[in-house]
């Protein structure tokens, strides 16, 4: 299957447990794979055969910067609902969410949720 891919696409929001990860907020980091066909688009060179990678941004932005989750995985779960939802074109979503600020002690990148859903989930 084709894919389109937004890669590491940075927001700041409000998710997690603690208080002041409430209040303070910090960066989270969001990739976004869509599963289609896309021979239609390669062929006609029309962007109504495909699924516009802008309105995809826009409604991960939206979600990331004005819904607030205590987990990322229920943030990964919106934005896969959201994207199968509104864009009848996608067969299956791919959701990853990297906290690289989560409160932890230790050195890492980041701590990432990943999911995968489809029309039939």
């Amino acid at each position: 299957m084709d894919s389109i891919l937004l890669k590491e696409m940075v927001f700041y929001g409000y998710h997690g447990v603690l208080p002041e990860e409430k209040r303070l907020g910090q960066k989270f980091i969001v990739d976004v794979t869509l599963h289609m066909d896309l021979k239609a688009a390669g062929k006609s060179d029309n962007l109504e055969m495909t699924v516009s990678y802008h309105d995809v941004y826009i409604r991960v932005k939206d979600i990331c910067e004005n819904e607030r989750f205590d987990l990322i995985e229920a943030l990964a779960q919106r934005i896969s609902d959201k994207i199968l939802n509104d864009f009848y074109k996608v067969e299956e979503v791919e959701v990853a969410v990297k906290k690289p600020q989560a409160p932890i002690e230790g050195i890492f990148d980041y701590m990432q949720v990943a999911i995968r859903r489809n029309r039939n989930d």
